[in-house]
């Protein structure tokens, strides 16, 4: 979920009660890669869908299928942390030293290699295996430092008369800079069309180039 205060988002902490079934691993990755999203978050998604799979796949190899669990996403100061909370306060993760080939005992090492760090919380009747995933955040509230998106801010605040954006100015204006980007954007359609391009084919090249980048950043 994503709230703006002062024109800010603040990532509130959100959980997802589930059964340990195979099948559900799918649908798990994709619950993370659209609340990633949705908080400003893509290019941290491959790494949280594999923690996502790895901790699920321990889970069903070392608790059991149907083990009732809740996957977690929080902000830890500027790093995402994934969370797998299940009833087993026996069956502890471990990190294996395994070859490249092996069949087994890959998915904490895998954890380790994207995440900086992971642990496991111990509770009375549960245990929590957690994993922090660096962003691209200057603060906690902010977007990622990206030149991109520091160039579309500036183009937008030159085409809203001055008008800055981002935090600090408010839920209205937060809204009035939505609109503006919508704005902006169709107003470019139009230029091209004037000058004899196809708009449909500039917003699909436009699509495509969007979708590389992100691809290239996650």
């Amino acid at each position: 979920m994503v709230n703006w205060i002062d024109g800010c988002v603040t990532r509130k902490p959100w959980g997802l009660p589930f059964l340990a079934e195979p099948e559900e691993v799918a649908g798990l990755r994709r619950v993370m890669r659209l609340h990633l999203r949705l908080w400003g978050l893509s290019a941290v998604s491959d790494a949280a869908e594999t923690c996502v799979s790895e901790l699920v796949a321990n889970v069903i190899r070392h608790v059991g299928e149907g083990t009732p669990c809740t996957l977690t996403a929080e902000m830890r100061d500027t790093h995402l942390r994934i969370g797998l909370r299940d009833p087993d306060t026996r069956a502890l993760p471990t990190l294996l030293s395994v070859g490249p080939d092996a069949e087994a005992g890959r998915g904490m090492a895998l954890v380790d290699a994207v995440s900086e760090p992971w642990g496991v919380i111990l509770g009375v009747d549960s245990k929590l295996v957690w994993c922090d995933l660096a962003t691209r955040l200057g603060w906690p509230g902010g977007h990622v430092d990206d030149q991109r998106v520091a160039k579309g801010e500036a183009c937008l605040t030159l085409y809203s008369g001055g008008v800055a954006s981002g935090c600090g100015m408010g839920r209205t204006n937060a809204a009035f800079q939505q609109e503006a980007a919508i704005d902006l954007i169709a107003s470019l359609l139009h230029w091209l069309l004037a000058h004899g391009y196809d708009p449909d084919e500039a917003l699909d090249r436009a699509q495509t180039h969007f979708e590389a980048e992100l691809s290239q950043a996650g």
